[in-house]
């Protein structure tokens, strides 16, 4: 087994991904507040209170949306946590069991028994995994990625939609509030938050959810059945519904419906007031993980709060990216 598929068996085993999903909490709030200081920072003395209370406004409410929102969406869906309790009980059962019916050497037998309550370095798993050539346990003791079908996708897809949901709807209520604390104009700035908020949301959260599921569909009729063949369709389809696809609709919405709504002008081009830029592109990730195509990508999910965090802030603040001179003032906060 070569390092790639090792550090990808490093990363699924299901104790650092609980232990990780554990930390996220803690994690998720200590980078909102040091980002939140250095903002504060780089504005202007005069008007840092008023700064203040707009960008920690958004922020809080931002953070708290997306903790709350996989609790909320575990609910919806009747999806029980797996408890790092649990995940310590099924390991000693199973490794009990195996060196039990199975001989193996006393290295082996020591990273087994480590395994059932702690989680192994890189190295332990290699040797674990050139050792024993029992892929049932291996499997059952640290679950492989899964050749799942595109009706298994879209079962998901209402799930993820939810969960991106809220921290994007967090973001813009505390972006909201935040301005109403802040500055009398507070009205100017909501047609750029729900802008954005769509934005996000169809470009980096829906709809390449469903251009993957669309692109295994696809895949599925046309006899596909390679797992890197699916995983490279999943991709393709969530670039081009998601990030390109997702992008133009989003923009659209902004022009033909936000604007007028809110009697703003801006020049009608596709991508006068925003693109899409690395950031964007690097939000995908998540994308790709839950359709649990790539081996060494489950810890991803526990990583949503933190991505989808950014997608709320970023609502929440209304950003725009570009530079079109009959368009409303770039926020680039």
């Amino acid at each position: 087994m070569n390092i790639l598929k090792i550090a990808g068996k490093f990363l699924d085993q299901p104790l650092l991904v609980a232990k990780f999903q554990k930390s996220v909490p803690a994690i998720l709030l200590t980078s909102s507040g040091l980002y939140g200081i250095r903002r504060i920072k780089r504005e202007p003395e005069k008007n840092r209170n008023s700064a203040a209370a707009r960008i920690a406004t958004t922020i809080m409410f931002t953070a708290a949306s997306a903790l709350a929102a996989p609790i909320i969406t575990n609910k919806l869906f009747k999806k029980a946590p797996v408890s790092i309790k649990r995940i310590k009980e099924s390991n000693s059962s199973l490794v009990n069991e195996f060196i039990k019916n199975t001989s193996v050497d006393n290295t082996v037998r020591d990273i087994l028994h480590k395994s059932k309550d702690k989680v192994l370095s890189i190295s332990e798993v290699k040797k674990m995994y050139e050792t024993i050539t029992d892929n049932n346990f291996l499997n059952k003791l640290i679950p492989g990625p899964e050749n799942i079908t595109s009706k298994e996708i879209f079962s998901e897809i209402g799930r993820l939609s939810i969960f991106g949901l809220i921290p994007v709807l967090g973001g813009i209520c505390g972006g909201i509030i935040g301005d109403v604390l802040s500055t009398k104009k507070w009205k100017e700035k909501i047609p750029d938050k729900i802008k954005e908020g769509a934005y996000q949301y169809l470009a980096n959260i829906f709809l390449c959810n469903a251009g993957a599921g669309i692109a295994l569909g696809i895949m599925e009729k046309s006899g596909v059945k390679s797992k890197g063949g699916r995983a490279l369709g999943m991709v393709g389809g969530i670039v081009t519904t998601g990030i390109l696809g997702g992008s133009a609709i989003a923009n659209l919405i902004g022009n033909k419906i936000i604007n007028p709504i809110f009697a703003q002008k801006c020049e009608n081009k596709i991508y006068a007031e925003r693109h899409p830029e690395a950031l964007d592109i690097g939000l995908h990730t998540d994308d790709i993980a839950t359709v649990a195509v790539m081996s060494g990508l489950k810890w991803i999910e526990p990583a949503l709060p933190l991505m989808y965090a950014i997608s709320g802030y970023r609502a929440g603040i209304g950003y725009r990216n570009g530079n079109v001179k009959d368009c409303n003032k770039i926020n680039k906060s």
